[in-house]
């Protein structure tokens, strides 16, 4: 079976392009993609040729790990039905193209897939491309919900993950954070909670700073601004190594920790919380392509300091 998929056959050099889809077994879905979501961290050092290495990274690959559609086929053992919406957070199902393997890393941004049923999750069909943000939001519970975690008291960056930071921190009961944001244009769209430019920012006793920017050159003026006893969660993506000065950092007596991504429970509590109404998922889209203008929608998601969140539609 073909389909059509984004195909990074090297650092910036993309297109949607015929691929093979492996055969079905009887406990995978055949997914129809509706929409598929651009992430600016980790999709741009892939497009970038930017990435460290990384288990099971090579080219040609089919990005993506945000896509959500409708099941089309459900083997025997899968337990879901046909017509059923499910987020699937990538999947490694493509065959090679000739003698080259192509890799599935992370394999999501494709017109059908083929996956594993215990890799998705099942969403509301009302969602629509909203849907495809449920690994973002996922990501953001499961910095919160870490190891012996306090809620974020300030937000470094008001994208999209720094906005779903707020909003599960207010979702939780806690007091509205202080989010930092250097860019004017990305301080609107907050609600409950204060953004703001750090430069009028004068508070140095923060407990719990979340950074969500992924630049690699804050810890030194994070743990100026942090309490004695606090702790700088690094919830971004960061390639170049970090360091800091460890005289202010001895004297605050500074904890440092690292969110990874989400696990299987973050997904389905993440989904049980916008079920529930607690936590939403709206104005986080701000772009929107067909996927037969992928390579522009992804050179405007990494380019346009105005794009939050670009989504491909497979179905225009």
């Amino acid at each position: 079976m073909d389909t059509r998929a984004v195909l990074l056959s090297a650092p910036k050099t993309l297109a949607v392009t015929p691929v093979t889809l492996l055969a079905p077994g009887p406990r995978d879905l055949v997914v129809r993609v509706g929409h598929s979501g651009i992430s600016t961290g980790t999709e741009r050092l892939f497009w970038s040729g930017e990435m460290p290495p990384f288990p099971g990274m090579g080219y040609p690959l089919v990005p993506g790990y945000e896509s959500e559609g409708e099941v089309i086929e459900a083997g025997s053992e899968t337990g879901f039905c046909v017509g059923e919406r499910v987020f699937v957070p990538g999947a490694n199902c493509f065959g090679p193209q000739g003698n080259t393997p192509v890799f599935g890393l992370f394999g999501g941004a494709s017109e059908m897939l083929v996956t594993d049923a215990a890799r998705v999750t099942r969403i509301d069909a009302g969602m629509g491309a909203e849907g495809a943000l449920l690994a973002l939001a996922a990501t953001a519970r499961h910095a919160l919900a870490g190891f012996n975690t306090a809620l974020p008291d300030l937000i470094v960056g008001h994208g999209v993950l720094g906005r779903l930071l707020a909003r599960l921190t207010l979702a939780a009961g806690a007091p509205p954070p202080t989010v930092w944001e250097l860019n004017p244009a990305r301080r609107s769209g907050a609600t409950g909670y204060d953004v703001i430019d750090p430069a009028d920012d004068s508070r140095r006793d923060y407990k719990a700073i979340y950074d969500a920017s992924g630049a690699p050159d804050l810890l030194n003026t994070l743990i100026g601004r942090m309490a004695r006893g606090g702790e700088v969660v690094l919830a971004g993506f960061y390639t170049r190594p970090l360091s800091f000065a460890f005289p202010p950092a001895f004297m605050k007596e500074a904890r440092l920790r690292i969110a990874a991504e989400w696990t299987p429970d973050d997904l389905i509590a993440t989904r049980s919380l916008i079920d529930a109404g607690a936590l939403s998922l709206a104005g986080l889209i701000t772009h929107r392509r067909p996927a037969d203008e992928a390579p522009e929608a992804y050179a405007t998601a990494f380019a346009d300091p105005d794009c939050l969140k670009m989504i491909v539609d497979w179905k225009a």
